[in-house]
């Protein structure tokens, strides 16, 4: 008999269900049978709200990834790992590293995991395993580790630095995307894709010897992106040719339009609440 895995949208910048609470931000939840898996935990304010609303366990969490180290995706930690029963976290080594974004006067200002968040994780985090490689997180879910940049049309999506002065920019290494295999294909959970989401969907293609993508789910960070970018992106995914699109968070309304309008019968809008089902 095979098994369903199901895919869960815990937090997202808009919400589609009543007594779900938007937030900037991500959370999706994972489980296929006893594994549950929590990828992204938003900025924390809403995560115990939706959670519960959705009837989701959280003290049944065994295992945290988080895809890169910004607040939005990491500030839930401090309420998410005291009600798990203590799983393990996953993250490349430098989401740890304080983030900046510049503004227009050349000032940063932090985005990086907040305090709260690394305390918690020091005090009720089982195990932190960190990810520069591809690694299995329960049976047939992986993590891609660090994402290879190959295309010459993709960037971080923003101006993003490792220093408060924004002197150096931040490549992002710590951008990592979640993936599974189906009858149908390959599933994709991205959190922002700050590696290019083509740089993201290449790489998995390579580490599953050219299998087909079924389903593409999260952030993009397309908000920012040039015609030439949105033009050579959607030409890409025409030729990926997935059953489903559903980008949400930071990928930008106008983007989201654009992919809308080129895949209308794939694309599926991205809002808390929503869930999709995968054998």
């Amino acid at each position: 008999m095979s098994k369903k895995r199901k895919v869960t949208i815990v937090v997202e910048n808009r919400a589609g269900e009543n007594g779900i609470v938007p937030e900037h931000g991500i959370c999706l939840w994972i489980e296929t049978g006893d594994s549950k898996v929590i990828f992204d935990t938003g900025q924390g304010g809403v995560l115990l709200n939706n959670a519960s609303v959705l009837g989701i366990p959280l003290d049944k969490v065994g295992h945290v990834v988080l895809s890169h180290g910004h607040y939005d995706h990491t500030g839930g930690l401090k309420a998410l790992l005291p009600e798990s029963g203590n799983p393990k976290v996953y993250a490349h080594s430098a989401a740890f590293r304080p983030k900046f974004a510049c503004n227009l006067y050349g000032q940063g200002n932090s985005i990086g995991m907040p305090s709260s968040s690394l305390k918690s994780i020091q005090t009720h985090a089982g195990e932190v395993v960190f990810t520069e490689r591809p690694t299995q997180i329960t049976e047939g879910l992986f993590v891609t580790g660090e994402i290879p940049r190959v295309t010459d049309f993709e960037d971080t999506g923003g101006p993003f630095f490792l220093d408060d002065r924004c002197t150096e920019p931040d490549p992002f290494p710590d951008d990592q995307a979640l993936f599974f295999d189906t009858s149908e294909g390959t599933v994709v959970l991205v959190g922002c894709a700050h590696a290019g989401i083509v740089n993201t969907l290449l790489y998995i293609r390579q580490l599953t010897q050219g299998k087909p993508i079924h389903a593409v789910l999260g952030g993009m960070h397309l908000l920012s992106a040039s015609p030439v970018r949105m033009e050579r992106t959607i030409e890409f995914l025409n030729r990926l040719d997935p059953d489903i699109l559903c980008p949400g968070h930071c990928t930008g309304n106008s983007a989201m339009a654009e992919l809308w309008e080129a895949f209308p019968r794939k694309f599926i809008p991205c809002y808390a609440g929503r869930s999709f089902k995968f054998n």
